[in-house]
């Protein structure tokens, strides 16, 4: 909870605006209709995303696909963001016999991507505007996107997972593995790209 009330804060001082938490089961296309939302970001979550029924993510997949509001989603709301849209999610895999486990505290023996790495900018956006090549992000995952949905391109990778940075062709809609709301004064990356996005949404 703390976590999710500082990237509240975060997201007011940068618009000006409130900022809501609304849990994702309660997430409906009418609740935010009723709460004049003007746009969705989606966190990121502590259980896999196998661990949570399909009735109680409806109504989020609902707000998501409605393409009635700019959605921002980050790490696990990246991967909600793409199932939504139809793709695939999964764990990246087990470690190697001979591979170290970076931390056996967080999903034991498996691949993943912890700490603050960079991460290969693939292609030109609006929104990437400001990064660079390779800019610095927060990773805290063991499942990826293995594919990109339907009218969305792919504009980041790491060497762990290929699929880091979605924008729809069309719609302000964004998704990223890592977490650009971890962002530092030593890593100030995540803030840009929130940034550009909070501008390019109107919210700025």
């Amino acid at each position: 909870m703390a976590a999710r009330v500082r990237i509240k804060y975060r997201l007011e001082d940068m618009t000006g605006d409130c900022c809501l938490i609304v849990r994702y089961h309660q997430a409906t296309p009418a609740l935010l209709t009723e709460l004049d939302a003007k746009a969705i970001f989606i966190s990121g979550n502590s259980a896999n995303p196998d661990e949570y029924a399909n009735a109680e993510v409806a109504g989020l997949h609902e707000v998501i696909t409605s393409l009635k509001w700019p959605i921002f989603g980050f790490c696990g709301g990246f991967e909600t963001l793409a199932e939504a849209f139809g793709a695939t999610v999964a764990p990246i895999g087990p470690l190697a016999d001979d591979e170290p486990d970076p931390n056996s505290d967080f999903a034991a023996g498996m691949k993943k991507e912890l700490g603050y790495r960079p991460v290969q900018i693939t292609g030109m956006h609006p929104l990437l505007k400001g990064l660079g090549e390779a800019p610095i992000m927060r990773q805290a995952h063991s499942w990826e996107l293995k594919e990109v949905p339907d009218g969305f391109g792919n504009y980041g990778a790491t060497a762990v997972s290929p699929h880091q940075i979605i924008i729809h062709h069309q719609l302000p809609i964004i998704g990223t593995q890592f977490h650009p709301e971890y962002y530092t004064d030593e890593h100030p990356a995540g803030h840009t790209l929130i940034h550009n996005f909070c501008q390019q949404a109107g919210l700025i």
